[in-house]
C-alpha cells in the first residue's frame, strides 16, 4: 500500500458508515455486535476519533467486512492477502490458558470461522451455545484433549477430529499443553 496515513484516515470514517448502512444496522445494533460503544462507533464514523486496531477489528467482524478492504481504493481479483504470524489476530481473554487465534477473515464472523488454539498445562475454552444449529470441528494437531458437547464427552489425541453440536454448552480442555484447529459452522 503506497498510501499515506491521512488518506487512509479521511476514507476509514465513510467506509465504516457505508459497510453499516449496506447491513441495515443502527448505530445501536453495531455497538451490540461489536462491543464498542455506541458514542465511540458515532464518533469514529463522523471522523472525530480514530480507532485502535482492536476497536477496527471489532467493527469489521461486527459489521462482517474485510479489514483490508475498509482502506484500500479498489480491490483486485489477481492478488493473494497474507497475513504474517504475527498479525493473525488473537483472543487471550477467552477460556483459562489459552490462546485462540482468528484464521478465517472478518466478514465471516457468525457464520463460517476458523482458529487456532494453543492450550497451557489444565487449559481449558468452556463455550456458552451458538446459533441453534451451530456445529464445530476440532482436529487436535498437537498433544491431547477432551471434548464435551453437552452430556457427552470425548477424548482425542494428535490427528483426532471431532464434530459436535455447538449450540448448546459445549467446551475443550486440555491436561498438558495441546494445540488444535476448529472450526465453527453456524446455520
Amino acid at each position: 500500500m503506497t498510501e499515506n496515513t491521512d488518506d487512509i484516515l479521511t476514507r476509514l470514517p465513510a467506509r465504516l458508515k457505508e459497510a453499516r448502512r449496506a447491513k441495515g444496522l443502527s448505530l445501536e445494533a453495531v455497538a451490540n455486535l461489536s462491543g464498542v460503544s455506541r458514542s465511540m462507533v458515532s464518533q469514529i464514523e463522523r471522523g472525530e476519533s480514530s480507532p485502535t486496531i482492536s476497536t477496527l477489528w471489532n467493527l469489521t467482524r461486527a459489521l462482517q467486512v474485510d479489514f483490508a478492504g475498509l482502506l484500500e481504493d479498489a480491490k483486485t481479483t489477481d492478488q493473494i492477502e497474507v497475513l504474517r504470524q504475527a498479525e493473525v489476530p488473537s483472543i487471550d481473554n477467552m477460556g483459562e490458558k489459552c490462546r485462540i487465534r482468528i484464521l478465517s477473515p472478518p466478514e465471516e464472523a457468525g457464520g463460517h470461522e476458523v482458529y487456532d488454539i494453543q492450550f497451557q498445562a489444565n487449559g481449558s475454552l468452556n463455550s456458552q451455545p451458538h446459533a441453534r444449529g451451530a456445529r464445530e470441528q476440532l482436529t487436535v494437531l498437537e498433544g491431547a484433549v477432551r471434548v464435551t458437547s453437552g452430556t457427552a464427552s470425548s477424548d482425542l489425541k494428535q490427528g483426532d477430529t471431532a464434530r459436535y453440536a455447538a449450540d448448546i454448552t459445549h467446551s475443550i480442555s486440555a491436561e498438558n499443553p495441546a494445540r488444535v484447529f476448529l472450526i465453527v459452522k453456524n446455520a
